[in-house]
């Protein structure tokens, strides 16, 4: 802030004041920096009620543009950038400030016509300029940020597709495998059956000619509402009370008996065909393979003659 002292001839001689101390009072107010009436005085080193009826005396210098009374949210706003030691030298006011832009600082010097309204004028002048380059120059890196901000995100969008794209084929083509287990691998067996038990959405058909309870164990890791349907020899070792029972925890199972099928398959929500090199119950103790039918036609056929089975 502004500091005088004076000599013994009793003139006043002003101490200069430092852009940086003059842009601490520099406000950003309703897109536009301005200084407040009061903070004005104390550099022109006049009383802030002097200053103000110098204003009043020429107001048509002064419009709207130039000074404005500012709302108490918005000296709120100007009053948290102050020191108590700053607020307790004011002094109390009886009426809002009145802010001043650059403009009206500028017609300042000219109406109250002091050679320190003149030289502190010279001086907010300088700091107002030196805001605006401060101000381009934030404006230019914020520019330039939204700019890598705005290609990141493009980026990353269209990373996101060629991702998603991968994922679709993978999960397209995840049914499109042929695997082989090798004796002893009775828990990898176990563990690829029971994935493909839990792809189904809608029904599982398995034809198998020798099913037991432990076929009923990988059957029962199935999808809640999923209905199963059984194919097995009229001699497989699964009773109607294995069934009954199965059915109290893990509805719909379905038993069908024929001699037709020698081969095993099982079959997802109606259009998946795997066929099967070992009984499922078996799977791991023996090497076998699954596969999945590609072929169409072929798999069709498969899920003709399941449905053919009254």
């Amino acid at each position: 802030m502004a500091e005088i002292k004076e000599n013994g001839k009793n003139e006043i001689v002003p101490i200069e004041i430092s852009e940086s101390q003059i842009r601490n009072l520099i406000y950003y107010i309703r897109g536009k920096y301005i200084m407040l009436d009061s903070d004005l005085a104390h550099l022109y080193q006049v009383e802030t009620s002097a200053l103000n009826r110098a204003v009043k005396r020429n107001i048509l210098r002064f419009p709207d543009d130039f000074r404005f009374e500012l709302t108490e949210e918005e000296f709120l706003k100007c009053q948290i950038g102050i020191s108590n030691d700053e607020k307790s030298g004011r002094g109390g006011r009886r009426y809002l400030p009145f802010a001043y832009t650059e403009e009206g600082i500028s017609m300042l010097a000219s109406v109250l016509r002091s050679d320190v309204a003149i030289r502190v004028s010279i001086g907010i002048m300088r700091s107002f300029v030196e805001l605006r380059k401060m101000w381009a120059g934030n404006r230019i890196l914020t520019d330039r940020i939204n700019e890598i901000e705005i290609k990141q995100l493009e980026y990353q969008k269209s990373s996101d597709e060629k991702f998603d794209k991968i994922f679709e084929y993978i999960s397209e083509h995840e049914e499109d495998k042929q695997v082989v287990f090798f004796d002893g691998k009775i828990y990898d067996a176990f563990s690829f059956i029971v994935g493909l038990i839990k792809k189904a959405t809608k029904d599982i058909v398995l034809v198998d000619g020798y099913v037991d309870v432990n076929t009923l164990d990988m059957l029962s890791k199935k999808q809640n509402g999923v209905d199963i349907i059984i194919i097995t020899y009229p001699g497989a070792s699964l009773s109607k009370r294995d069934v009954v029972t199965f059915n109290t925890q893990y509805p719909t199972l379905t038993v069908k008996k024929t001699n037709i099928f020698h081969d095993r398959f099982i079959i997802l929500d109606g259009s998946i065909v795997y066929h099967i090199g070992a009984s499922v119950k078996d799977a791991g103790k023996k090497c076998f393979a699954i596969s999945l039918i590609q072929d169409t036609d072929v798999a069709q056929s498969v899920i003709n003659k399941v449905n053919s089975i009254p």
